[in-house]
């Protein structure tokens, strides 16, 4: 499979939040990950969640860090999330922002406290894509490509 990671059609952008996207590159059903690139158009707290798996990221575009470290995720740098550990992702600038992430298990939405409020997972990830890319035209099979 090879396939464009950077799409020329906007409509392959998921919205998930307001100026945050994801674009899926593999949804992988058997192992209950994925990779997607994450972009964002606004500076801000996108949110504060932790893994029960690792995480993987590398930086395309734009600057990001976590309020829990002092590090500054800029294009280039590669990054390494550990299991369990929570943290707050955070944008402090207008300008795009674009990561590849490779998310292994789900992400649990926790609040101030640490309490589970929500989540996402490669089921739920997967629907968000049918309902985008219906609503979009391209079709609800469209993400069939990604799913592995």
């Amino acid at each position: 499979m090879i396939i464009d990671a950077i799409p020329a059609d906007e409509r392959v952008w998921v919205p998930q939040a307001p100026n945050v996207w994801f674009r899926p590159l593999l949804l992988d059903t058997t192992g209950g990950g994925w990779f997607n690139l994450l972009r964002v158009r606004r500076s801000g707290v996108l949110s504060r969640h932790r893994h029960p798996g690792p995480v993987y990221g590398f930086v395309i575009k734009g600057h990001w860090h976590y309020l829990e470290h002092d590090f500054v995720a800029s294009p280039g740098k590669f990054l390494f999330e550990p299991p369990g550990e929570t943290h707050t992702l955070v944008v402090d600038s207008d300008d795009e922002m674009i990561t590849l992430f490779n998310v292994n298990g789900s992400m649990v939405y926790v609040d101030e406290d640490g309490k589970a409020i929500d989540f996402e997972d490669v089921f739920t990830k997967i629907q968000m894509c049918i309902g985008h890319y219906e609503s979009t035209g391209l079709g609800t099979k469209f993400v069939e490509q990604f799913i592995r």
